[in-house]
């Protein structure tokens, strides 16, 4: 697994490096408008603000069908033009960088015709809807690369700063050898049965439910903080609510057809044991992904609830003292915290993002390949398609094709 067997160094903090001044811009061109469209359109914004990232983010232009609603937005984050075709935005000689913010059913589609046109490319998660559609994405990077053209999906978590440390951790030894693994990441928006319908309880525009829509990242960072890919899975899901209102008030109904929930045990490529669940019927949780590692030296803990934090604990110190120990990730020894503010004063949910764009920019900049690539979503999607078969068999085990 050597795409995750290297812990990613933070870019230099801004001003640093005294070639900032003369280094050249890269027009990103975003498509889609909606809260993923304004978390990527701070990250960019951050990006430039507070590091001095070797590819300077311009904003070229926004795309959505929806002008009015995209001119929202590009007016809240002064994005200069905004395009209702995706393929217009695309010819664009002023953008480089596409980054595909949209509904999963239009991932494949957007992704290669902008790889094939010479353009770099940030996919939101999960790649895609299918199997199918991932293999095609990934196939369509792989050609591009060899042409220098660099693409990268977006498992934003994995630059918060605490499992950057925690995935350190582990590489490091700190834990030992990986015996459990307990990844769940739970939501109550859809609690209740009289919430809206919207485009995400379609599987033909989301592709699942709670498992790609969020249990995608549950997967994602336990592969990406162990080091390790999951080898098979025994899992269920559950649709609760078959049916929802419209939310346009018409009193006609949408028929859900993904799942609301999903649980699932899995085998790890070292032997470890891991569960997981995905839920967003989870009462009272509102954003709660949590990791926890157990091993034969120590244990590591994470609620993204509490995303400074990192809980460790270290089974080979004193047995007088022994116990979890609460990391505050704000020192500037941390990864990406240099950048920031001073020790003690806590990032949030958006600083990810600014993470996200300075690492894409620094590996166009540099030739390299960043990460996750395409190839790794792929590996998630055959998960999730390997969760669903599973549960179409009543729990059936079902090994996850890998590497």
């Amino acid at each position: 697994m050597s795409s995750l067997s290297s812990t990613p160094t933070p870019p230099p903090a801004r001003g640093d490096d005294p070639r900032g001044a003369e280094r050249s811009g890269i027009g990103i061109g975003m498509i889609g408008y909606g809260f993923m469209g304004a978390a990527h359109s701070q990250g960019w914004r951050n990006a430039r603000s507070f590091f001095d990232p070797p590819l300077r983010p311009r904003f070229a232009a926004l795309g959505g069908r929806n002008r009015d609603a995209a001119g929202h937005l590009a007016d809240r984050f002064d994005w200069p033009v905004v395009e209702t075709d995706w393929r217009a935005l695309i010819a664009r000689d002023d953008v480089g960088i596409v980054d595909i913010c949209t509904p999963g059913d239009t991932h494949a589609e957007i992704a290669i015709a902008a790889l094939e046109a010479g353009k770099h490319v940030l996919c939101e998660k999960p790649l895609a809807n299918s199997v199918a559609e991932a293999e095609a994405m990934a196939a369509a990077a792989e050609t591009a690369r060899a042409r220098g053209i660099r693409s990268m999906l977006g498992f934003t978590y994995r630059r918060v700063p605490a499992l950057t440390l925690a995935r350190r951790l582990v590489a490091e030894g700190r834990i030992g050898e990986l015996r459990h693994v307990r990844a769940r990441y739970l939501q109550d928006w859809l609690g209740d049965p009289a919430a809206p319908y919207t485009w995400r309880m379609s599987r033909e525009r989301a592709g699942s439910g709670a498992l790609g829509d969020i249990g995608a990242h549950a997967v994602d960072i336990t592969q990406y903080v162990t080091g390790e890919w999951i080898t098979g899975v025994s899992g269920l899901t559950e649709t609760f609510v078959r049916e929802r209102p419209l939310a346009d008030g018409s009193g006609g109904t949408g028929q859900v057809t993904v799942d609301d929930a999903a649980v699932f045990t899995a085998r790890l490529g070292g032997g470890a044991l891991a569960s997981f669940e995905a839920t967003r019927y989870a009462t009272g949780r509102k954003n709660a992904l949590r990791l926890e590692l157990n091993g034969t030296r120590g244990s590591l803990a994470f609620d993204l609830e509490d995303l400074n934090v990192l809980h460790f604990h270290d089974a080979t110190a004193d047995t007088l003292t022994q116990g979890f120990t609460r990391i505050l990730v704000t020192e500037a020894e941390h990864p990406y915290l240099d950048a920031w503010w001073p020790p003690g004063h806590g990032l949030g949910y958006e600083h990810a993002f600014a993470h996200q764009s300075v690492d894409l920019l620094t590996a166009i900049a540099e030739g390299t390949d960043p990460e996750p690539s395409f190839a790794d979503g792929l590996r998630v999607q055959r998960l999730l398609a390997a969760v669903e078969e599973s549960a179409a068999g009543n729990g059936v085990w079902t090994a996850v094709p890998t590497p």
